[in-house]
């Protein structure tokens, strides 16, 4: 399912803030983005999330920031030391003393390039903690919206189940008496073809043949089996995406064997519309985790 969540979690020296998107996908394919300085933290924080999410894609975006007071001052040694050359170079030249060690210092200093800002070197390890809390905050938010969305889908799910069961109910009841017509419009052709020359005895075996045949009552039942279980997925706690996939295949074997053992249009024609419930089921039920 589709949602987003967002979790700020801070201490005195650093802040995260941590985002993640989540869309529809048959499997759980879960896509973090952390700052280089947690790379180390980065197997942690797949295995947290994969616990959050079963079905899905899970993109997880992590942003560090430094507050106030925590670079430091890094001296460019290299440019001091040609800095100091060249005043040395320089008061040679114009045949002067060189200036005092203060008078140096301070003009070395004031040059550019010579002391710049750095951020001081993260403890990724003993940060821990806190993205983990981020991490579990923007999930906790996340669901927050997917459970929203999830009773939306579970409505529109019973709905197409209860399609699926009024057409199995009207496809009962028009199987039934197929034997008796099955053999009054075979005995018709036959005396049609045959006037008094039929034998009842074969025309009772042809008629139990063909009523065999078209006996759906088995294929009917097991339909409704797995309507029943359908429905109780939708009212369980834990993730049932891949159920819902695997009941939906097998009311569709169901469908499939109704319709190849169709003998009447009435049911032949429910038929058609029951395989397409089935597949509106199947497209809002990839939806689920």
């Amino acid at each position: 399912m589709t949602g987003f969540g967002r979790a700020e979690a801070s201490n005195s020296v650093v802040t995260l803030v941590v985002e993640m998107k989540s869309v529809n996908n048959r499997f759980r394919d879960v896509q973090l983005r952390v700052p280089r300085e947690y790379n180390v933290l980065e197997p942690r924080a797949q295995s947290l999330l994969r616990e959050s999410i079963q079905r899905g894609r899970l993109d997880v975006t992590v942003r560090r920031s430094s507050t106030e007071g925590v670079s430091r001052i890094v001296p460019d040694l290299a440019l001091v030391e040609q800095y100091r050359k060249a005043s040395v170079e320089i008061a040679h030249r114009l045949q002067v003393d060189p200036a005092g060690r203060a008078d140096v210092l301070a003009f070395v200093l004031a040059q550019p390039g010579v002391l710049t800002t750095a951020d001081a070197d993260p403890d990724a390890l003993g940060e821990w903690d806190l993205l983990e809390t981020a991490l579990i905050g923007a999930a906790e938010d996340l669901d927050r919206m997917r459970s929203t969305e999830g009773q939306a889908l579970r409505l529109d799910l019973e709905k197409h189940l209860g399609d699926a069961l009024r057409l199995r109910a009207e496809i009962a009841l028009h199987a039934e008496g197929v034997a008796e017509r099955l053999r009054a419009r075979l005995e018709e052709r036959l005396l049609r073809l045959l006037a008094d020359r039929v034998d009842p005895n074969r025309l009772a075996q042809e008629v139990a043949i063909l009523a065999d045949k078209a006996d759906i009552a088995e294929e009917l039942s097991r339909f409704g089996s797995h309507c029943d279980q359908f429905m109780a997925a939708l009212s369980a706690p834990d993730a049932v995406g891949r159920r819902l996939d695997f009941l939906l295949q097998e009311l569709n074997r169901e469908a499939n064997t109704i319709g190849s053992k169709s003998a009447e249009h009435p049911i032949s024609t429910r038929v058609v519309e029951l395989k397409t419930v089935l597949e509106r089921l199947r497209e809002q039920a990839q939806n689920v985790e």
